[in-house]
């Protein structure tokens, strides 16, 4: 009787067995703009080649595991002895040692290496995103070590390189490792400067001893961390290994693990040190500026990775809504369906313009582009990952009750959206990072502006938008209290700018008349019925 009554139809298969990045179209198009054509062909295959790995069910199969099976404290071994490690289920092991393996520790020095990296850690992230973490601060590392040459030497080989070797042992017996970072204390939070870990010169030069707490470290299985603590001049930049040279175990305390919303295969944890072993890097008193390259690089993978979430999401909704029928025809030819997924694929079409014009921005490196940087990243950061917990639930919606199924991957989604608005400096940070660019470096908004006048002219509602901007940067009195506001124009009218160029002239017309014509609603699927949302939502179909 079972088997007579109980007949599946009209279900959506699951989204395997596809090139993520292949069948993303804004991506594609961005890695085409900002790739040199003499590196573009290398790019691409290479991001097919991992968009292919990133859509196989075994992967996906991988991530599952990981989230269901979450790290495990281990203080002591059998006899005692105080071991300080954090054990992984082997899928972490297997989706870290991919994304190593996939360069998205290697950007730096190679051709378009930015921007391939970018894509890549937004094609990998829509997977497991848990793993994104140890990924970014290895990559974001970096440039903070290379205010100390010697050391930026000994350790940027390994940083970068493309081998996962998880054994904590010396860093030189090594051919690959990871870092993380050590910034956060309970009594301080964002205002690191409140810090109350203190630094004691040791007779080695450049050598210290730490003592005090960490609230938030994260990774705690890396090789080394980038720490702040105070110093004689002041908060100053160190870096803590793991293990040390005479392969003895630096003291490392981890007190707790963090029991988070979402990003449940990545371990967080609480940290004491005690006359832990450090050195310094930079100059004393000047830590704040030393890891700040470090927290902007980590920023942009905030960026990736919220448009990774909403991307992934979109795909979803998209899917399932080409497969489901409902009241006499498929889901996606219903018009207030149509008018919600086309929403949804515009806000992370916009988001994956900017995170990837950020990106190109870092492959130039020249005067302007920095500049631009400082000023479109904290706006970049606040806004796109403010709009990925909305669009993700949102996304959740279009699959009905199976999008609150666990099974669907959806509410995997769902908790994982609010983490990048809050990590690396939540909103009101970054918003006040806008208005401290904008007092202090008059360079970032001219390079914004330039950026941004590309478009001038374009499209009427862009236009009146650009001169709405520039009402609000007239005036700089009382700005705090508005520099929420400040970063929302500005990030908008920044993807606004990158649409109206690049994008077909389809999502270019809704952005502009729903984010900012007015004419859009406080929810998803409130779109001009007038524009032509069929092709916004057949470009966001992932083509299996």
């Amino acid at each position: 009787m079972a088997a007579s009554t109980h007949t599946v139809t009209n279900q959506a298969p699951p989204l395997t067995g596809y090139d993520v990045f292949g069948a993303d179209r804004a991506l594609v198009e961005a890695v085409d703009r900002h790739t040199l054509p003499e590196a573009l062909e290398e790019v691409r295959a290479e991001l097919s080649a991992l968009g292919r790995t990133c859509g196989s069910a075994q992967v996906q199969e991988w991530a599952v595991q990981a989230n269901e099976n979450p790290p495990r404290l281990r203080t002591h071994d059998r006899y005692g002895n105080r071991i300080d490690e954090v054990d992984f289920h082997p899928a972490w092991h297997r989706l870290l040692g991919k994304g190593v393996s996939a360069g998205l520790t290697a950007a730096w020095g190679r051709p378009a290496g930015h921007v391939r990296r970018a894509a890549a850690f937004l094609v990998w992230s829509q997977v497991e995103a848990g793993n994104g973490c140890p990924l970014s601060m290895t990559h974001a590392a970096v440039p903070a070590l290379r205010a100390e040459p010697e050391l930026a030497a000994e350790w940027e080989p390994r940083l970068t390189s493309t081998v996962y070797d998880r054994e904590l042992r010396p860093a030189r017996h090594k051919a690959g490792v990871l870092f993380g970072m050590a910034m956060t204390e309970k009594q301080g939070g964002s205002d690191v400067r409140a810090n109350t870990t203190v630094a004691r010169p040791l007779a080695e030069p450049g050598a210290y001893e730490l003592t005090g707490h960490k609230w938030f470290c994260s990774a705690p299985m890396s090789d080394g961390f980038l720490v702040l603590a105070q110093a004689a001049e002041g908060p100053t930049c160190f870096l803590v290994p793991r293990v040390l040279p005479d392969d003895s175990r630096n003291t490392f305390r981890l007190q707790r693990l963090k029991d988070k919303l979402g990003n449940r295969s990545n371990a967080s944890s609480e940290v004491e040190f005690d006359g832990t072993w450090a050195r310094r890097v930079g100059e004393e008193g000047r830590g704040v500026r030393t890891i700040i390259e470090m927290v902007a690089a980590t920023r942009l993978d905030c960026v990736l990775g919220s448009a990774a979430l909403m991307r992934q999401a979109v795909a979803q909704a998209v899917h399932h809504c080409a497969h489901r029928s409902a009241f006499g025809g498929k889901l996606i030819d219903k018009p207030l369906m149509r008018n919600v997924l086309a929403d949804l694929a515009i806000e992370s079409e916009a988001a994956t313009a900017l995170a990837l014009r950020l990106a190109a921005a870092y492959d130039d490196g020249g005067e302007r582009e920095r500049a631009f940087l400082r000023l479109a990243v904290p706006a970049a950061k606040y806004w796109v990952t403010k709009r990925c917990a909305p669009l993700v639930v949102e996304a959740a919606e279009c699959l009905g009750g199976n999008g609150y199924v666990e099974e669907s991957g959806l509410p995997r989604l769902v908790r994982e959206s609010p983490l990048n608005s809050i990590w690396e400096g939540a909103g009101n940070v970054q918003a006040l990072d806008v208005v401290r660019a904008l007092g202090r470096e008059p360079g970032a908004l001219d390079a914004c502006l330039v950026e941004i006048g590309r478009a001038r002219g374009a499209d009427h509602r862009l236009d009146g938008a650009i001169k709405n901007l520039l009402t609000e940067l007239a005036d700089l009195e009382s700005v705090e209290g508005r520099a929420r506001r400040l970063a929302e124009r500005l990030a908008l009218v920044l993807q606004g700018s990158l649409l109206v160029r690049y994008a077909p002239p389809s999502v270019a017309d809704a952005f502009c008349a729903s984010r900012l014509g007015g004419d859009w609603g406080a929810a998803f699927g409130t779109l001009p019925h007038t524009l032509d949302l069929t092709t916004v939502t057949d470009r966001a179909r992932p083509v299996m």
